[in-house]
């Protein structure tokens, strides 16, 4: 039938892209486990606070959750951020962390943008004056403009102190503390992150305070067609728009002036890129190009999405943990799921015979569709199976289970009022129908909440628990409803066999005559009074009060004669 054909192409197609990711990518035939069964790398960052200042709770709780979703973003799953000691972040990453997750975890993404005022090739070694001032000479050149400037983009910046310390500065020592430190007001001296290009830039104009959204893509031409190049698209808020399109009709009034023209795009200190303004850019969304690739774009991308952490931190310690609960306690879940299944299993032969059959053969499939796509994600997205997930696979072994009781017992009721066994199959798919699909639309709902309000290893549990709750819809609708079609059609199943669960005699049935109703062959008084007890247990709300109202209009005609 053409649903069994969907189904199989799903489960080919399943397999298929999981073997093109074992054999063209680093994909696996297994699931990554999480933190709490397999281990992985912990980072401890702790502040850099200057003399006298100390971190605060409301600093620590922000830095927590922008350093959450910046690995969440990063699609690694059931990570663990926590504070220590009311001042450092613990960052517990499950298995081999990569380059990119570590620069989003330890960056502070500060992002300021700052005019060009000049631009040198980059030293690598400290500049000292070769000759000693005489007495009576200046030992300090002058710090402060003589003549105040009249806007960042201002020569009258430069003061010869500043020009000295341009011309000595060693960009071998960027990343030393407080190397490339300025305050938003005054003037910066730094380099680019490469560290071939050393700068002079001027105070502060945009913020990354002001950006709301940032995507990493390709340039675009005028054509629609794209050059390979990936940038960073930032949004900023009608604050930053409005003073980008200030320093953008400035800068492009300046144009040819190099590098007095250029825009410094400053993440945590160094210089990101500094085009040329080639444009007035009034709608607030520019473009950092800089030599990036599609995983550095994205990077820096969730970093300013995301916004700077409240305060710098350094890394105190980077370890590899061991796992907290480890293999034994994986074999305890999976044994405890095994038995679950085991007894769904007797409990459906016991009650519906040879029609449990079909439960089992759904279990099956519901068990390989979820395998396989928790593998994919795995190597895709980077989910990571816990403890708490293995949980959801378990507790969904008896939702699903439901869905077939549900179908089976409808089927049933029909057959109790007189269907054949194939209209029986259709009607009593179309009332099963409407129940399973509320059904499972509540549990997905709770899983959703759940998984939005939940962190940690919680959210696996609510994760599993949804996408099976899925899959169990699709299984009964592909492969559970057109087999017992199937089944329907077979004499075994058709002629209401003892063992096939479906017999219309054990049911207590009215069978259909070609234009009367009559009784089924005449069995015994125990037989038939267990059968009726099991009608009247099965019987509707509206079928009971239909019963009681037509006893008691018969009570009342038995008066009145």
């Amino acid at each position: 039938m053409r649903s069994l054909t969907w189904l199989g192409v799903l489960i080919v197609a399943l397999f298929g892209i999981n073997a093109a990711g074992v054999i063209w990518g680093d994909g696996s035939w297994t699931p990554k486990l999480a933190l709490d069964l397999e281990g992985g790398t912990q980072i401890i960052l702790a502040p850099q606070l200057a003399e006298g200042e100390t971190v605060t709770q409301e600093q620590l709780t922000q830095a927590v959750s922008i350093i959450r979703q910046r690995v969440d973003a990063s699609g690694v799953s059931e990570a663990e951020i926590n504070t220590q000691g009311g001042e450092n972040i613990v960052v517990a990453i499950p298995g081999e962390l990569d380059e990119q997750t570590r620069n989003r975890i330890e960056s502070s993404a500060k992002l300021e943008l700052r005019p060009v005022l000049l631009a040198d090739a980059a030293t690598n070694q400290a500049i000292t004056p070769s000759d000693e001032p005489v007495d009576g000479e200046a030992d300090e050149p002058a710090a402060t403009p003589t003549v105040e400037p009249t806007d960042a983009s201002d020569p009258n910046w430069v003061t010869p102190a500043l020009q000295e310390e341009f011309d000595t500065f060693d960009c071998s020592t960027l990343d030393d503390t407080e190397a490339n430190v300025a305050p938003s007001d005054e003037p910066l001296v730094t380099c680019d992150s490469s560290r071939t290009i050393k700068y002079l830039l001027g105070p502060v104009e945009v913020s990354g305070e002001d950006i709301v959204d940032a995507t990493n893509g390709m340039v675009q031409t005028q054509t629609g067609g794209v050059t390979g190049q990936w940038v960073v698209n930032i949004v900023f808020n009608d604050r930053g728009t409005e003073a980008f399109s200030e320093v953008s009709q400035r800068l492009f009034a300046m144009n040819g002036q190099t590098p007095r023209d250029q825009f410094a795009f400053v993440l945590d200190g160094a210089v990101l890129s500094a085009p040329q303004m080639n444009a007035v850019i009034t709608d607030g969304r520019p473009q950092i190009s800089g030599g990036f690739d599609q995983e550095s774009s994205k990077a820096l991308a969730d970093q300013l999405k995301f916004g700077a952490l409240p305060i710098s931190f350094e890394v105190q310690s980077s370890e590899t943990i061991s796992a907290t609960l480890g293999t034994s306690q994986l074999q305890s879940g999976l044994i405890a799921g095994l038995i679950g299944l085991i007894l769904v299993v007797i409990y459906t032969l016991f009650q519906y015979r040879a029609l449990g059959s079909v439960t089992i053969a759904s279990l099956v499939i519901v068990g390989i569709v979820t395998y396989l796509t928790i593998t994919i994600l795995s190597w895709r997205e980077g989910y990571r199976l816990s403890l708490a997930g293995i949980a959801g696979l378990i507790v969904a072994i008896g939702f699903t289970a439901d869905s077939f009781i549900v179908y089976f017992e409808r089927v049933r009721d029909e057959l109790r009022d007189g269907r054949a066994l194939v209209g029986a199959v259709e009607a009593g798919w179309k009332r099963a129908l409407r129940t399973i699909l509320s059904s499972k639309g509540m549990n997905l709902l709770a899983a959703v909440v759940l998984f939005i309000l939940a962190v940690g290893s919680v959210r696996g549990f609510a994760f599993t628990l949804g996408l099976t709750t899925v899959i169990d819809v699709i299984v009964v609708i592909l492969f559970t409803h057109p087999m017992l079609q199937l089944l329907a059609q077979t004499r075994f199943y058709s002629s209401g066999h003892p063992w096939s669960g479906l017999d219309p005699q054990a049911l207590g049935a009215v069978y259909r005559g070609r234009a009367e109703f009559r009784k089924p062959v005449a069995a015994s008084s125990k037989k038939i009074a267990s059968s009726s007890r099991e009608a009247q247990k099965r019987q509707t709300i509206a079928e009971r009060k239909a019963a009681q109202a037509e006893a008691t209009v018969g009570a009342g005609e038995g008066k009145e004669s």
